[in-house]
């Protein structure tokens, strides 16, 4: 049984009246990255509204908790970039946004419940709030939500490129999953585990929002890879600004990914470049996790030059990502995506 909107019953209960959320989302964005689709986005805040609702009051504690602890929605941003720089006049773009959102925010739940996270956007993150077990299920629900939107978009390429993603960035985090603690991953290991956990869903976005356009072949090619190196060029800042960044800042804890035993660019590249009793010291703090010795290896990554070369391969991604743009057509659409390329490098958190 339905609701007139399309929503299972199962999944809806009553409301005595908005949020500070619902009343907040009803406010177009004023970020300038999100000025050339302000309207798309209040519409896709709407929906993420809607959509939360759950006859579980749980659910919809955790959904909202989680959904407006900040962050800019660059994913969901993606998707309507995409689809308006190629014309696109229709609605399923605010859906299709929608269950983007709703796919990233479970991964979220679930990433901060493997990695015991405490802190995430500067806030306490949703399974310290209220521990783990809600937490998976609530990012179940999510993911649930987010393949009954896709049934709504009502295109099949969206939903091979989606379903193919989730698979994606599942075997994603299995890798990384398995290479903590393991001091002998290699570069191009690195970069098939952030390939994975992290761009393959900004790829998938840019994607399935061109698909959407109707894209051609070349330009739907151009907005993938678009989106694919626009990811990686995130994620290596990120991974960066573990050793670089402040806690009041980037909201969350500096040194988290060392503490875990994450062998990241960073670790990668000064192991490479350090001497003999460098890089056995971070071999060693790999293997064994926690932050007895965060001082050292963040002056030994210092040192080695190994934060500049991962702010320049991360530079290197966003040139790749803007050069994916000039297959087209020149329009303020084009030039947001432009510019978050440009912002990927140079954001402190």
């Amino acid at each position: 049984m339905t609701t007139a909107q399309g929503r299972p019953r199962c999944c809806e209960r009553a409301r005595s009246g908005p949020t500070p959320l619902q009343i907040n989302a009803m406010q177009p964005n004023a970020s300038p990255i999100h000025a050339a689709v302000v309207e798309d986005f209040a519409a896709v805040d709407r929906t993420i509204l809607a959509q939360l609702g759950s006859r579980v009051p749980l659910v919809e504690s955790i959904g909202h908790y989680i959904i407006d602890s900040g962050g800019k929605r660059l994913r969901p941003l993606l998707v309507l970039l995409a689809a308006r720089s190629l014309g696109y006049s229709g609605e399923r773009h605010i859906t299709l946004a929608t269950l983007i959102e709703f796919m990233h925010t479970s991964t979220l739940l679930h990433d901060d419940v493997v990695d015991e996270s405490s802190m995430r956007r500067g806030k306490q993150t949703a399974n310290e709030h209220w521990g783990n077990a809600p937490s998976v299920l609530v990012g179940d629900f999510l993911y649930s939500r987010s393949f009954q939107m896709m049934v709504e978009v009502g295109s099949m390429r969206v939903m091979e490129i989606l379903s193919a993603a989730t698979c994606t960035i599942a075997e994603g985090e299995v890798l990384q999953l398995t290479n903590i603690g393991n001091p002998d991953i290699d570069e191009a290991a690195y970069f098939e585990t952030i390939q994975g956990k992290t761009a393959m869903l900004f790829e998938a976005a840019s994607h399935s929002g061109a698909v959407l356009a109707d894209a051609s072949t070349e330009q739907e090619e151009a907005l993938r890879l678009y989106g694919r190196y626009l990811g990686l060029a995130f994620q290596l800042i990120d991974d960066l600004l573990d050793y670089q960044g402040d806690a009041g800042t980037m909201g969350k804890n500096v040194g988290d990914d060392l503490a875990e035993g994450k062998p990241t660019l960073p670790l990668i590249e000064a192991m490479n470049r350090g001497s003999a009793e460098q890089t056995q010291l971070i071999r060693r703090v790999i293997r064994k996790g926690g932050l007895d010795q965060l001082d050292e290896v963040m002056a030994i990554v210092n040192d080695t030059g190994a934060l500049d070369y991962t702010r320049r391969r991360a530079e290197e991604m966003a040139d790749l990502a803007l050069a994916q743009l000039d297959l087209l057509p020149e329009s303020r659409y084009r030039e947001t995506m432009a510019e978050l390329a440009r912002l990927a490098v140079d954001r402190q958190a």
